[in-house]
Order: structure tokens, then C-alpha cells, then sequence
């Protein structure tokens, strides 16, 4: 499959602009989607909320394509589901994002996307698919005990997200 981190990545900036550091918020300090953590763990060496702030686009795109476009296999996935199981891997973590997926087609929710899994996603429509994954997004949100204070940003997203796919799903 061609490469579409490029087209689904703009996506998820609408989503991940600016700066945070919401006391409720569990991933902590964050810019453009990008947690302390994270960034972290990239860099391979304890860094700064001051450092984070100032993270790079080339930083971004690479954070983004290795630790959730490449751990949640979107490159295997059809049109469409690869935005909505990206936008989920990083709002929710790879591992979440994929088992979510697995739920959905009935494959074994182990996180990890493979032939069973692969199997499974080419027996759906796509477009189906895209609207049952986001339903299933919506239910975990609502799970959440956070959801009282992020709920509807949650979910605004993933009609957004949704929408998009649906739109990149079907060639328009």
C-alpha cells in the first residue's frame, strides 16, 4: 500500500496544536500531541518541558511515524481505517488504538496487527469499518473517567476524524 502517513498526518495536527499541561490530563505536559514522556523516550535522554515546547516539525513527523503510524501498522490497513487506527494510536496509545481494532473485526485483541488481524480488516467494507471503529471509539471514551472533563473534545474529534476518513475511504 502506498505510503499515506502524509495524507493523515495533517489530520492529526488539527487535533494536536499548541500546548498543554492540563492538571487532569494524564499524559502531562504536551505540544502538538507530543507528551514529556514521549518526547523522552525519543531523545533517548531526560529532557524539559522548555525543550518540549520547542520540539521541531522534523522531531514531529518522526515521533509520529515511528512510535504510532509504524506500531499500529497503519501502512498494512485499508484507506480510511488507517487515519481513524492512527488517531486513535495517538490519542490512546498503538497498543489500545490496535486492540480496538481487533474488537471490532472479531480478531484476537492482542495489539499487535498480523495476519489474523489482516484477515479479518480485508473481510470488511471499509467504509463500514471506518464508522464501526468510531463507534467503538466513542464507547471507550465514554469509560473514562476523564470523559466528564475531555468528553466532548473526544468525541467532536472523532466525528471529525471520522468524516475525514469516510471522505479519503471513498476517493472524494
Amino acid at each position: 500500500m502506498k505510503d499515506r502517513f502524509s495524507a493523515c498526518l495533517p489530520v492529526i495536527l488539527l487535533h494536536e496544536s499548541g500546548w498543554t499541561d492540563h492538571p487532569k490530563d494524564a499524559g502531562g505536559a504536551t505540544m502538538k500531541g507530543i507528551t514529556l514522556a514521549t518526547f523522552t523516550k525519543f531523545l533517548g535522554r531526560p529532557s524539559s518541558k522548555d525543550e518540549l515546547r520547542n520540539i521541531s516539525d522534523g522531531q514531529i513527523q518522526q515521533i509520529y511515524h515511528s512510535l504510532y503510524w509504524d506500531r499500529a501498522s497503519c501502512d498494512r490497513l485499508p484507506v480510511g481505517v488507517d487515519l481513524c487506527v492512527f488517531d486513535m494510536a495517538v490519542n490512546a496509545g498503538p497498543g489500545r488504538a490496535v486492540k480496538l481494532l481487533q474488537e471490532v473485526v472479531g480478531s484476537t485483541p492482542d495489539g499487535a496487527v498480523g495476519p489474523e488481524t489482516l484477515a479479518a480488516v480485508a473481510k470488511q467494507n471499509p467504509l463500514h469499518l471506518i464508522r464501526q471503529y468510531s463507534e467503538a471509539r466513542r464507547v471507550f471514551y465514554k469509560s473514562l473517567g476523564a470523559y466528564v472533563t475531555f468528553g466532548r473534545g473526544w468525541l467532536r474529534r472523532v466525528d471529525e476524524v471520522e468524516a475525514e476518513a469516510i471522505k479519503q475511504g471513498s476517493g472524494k
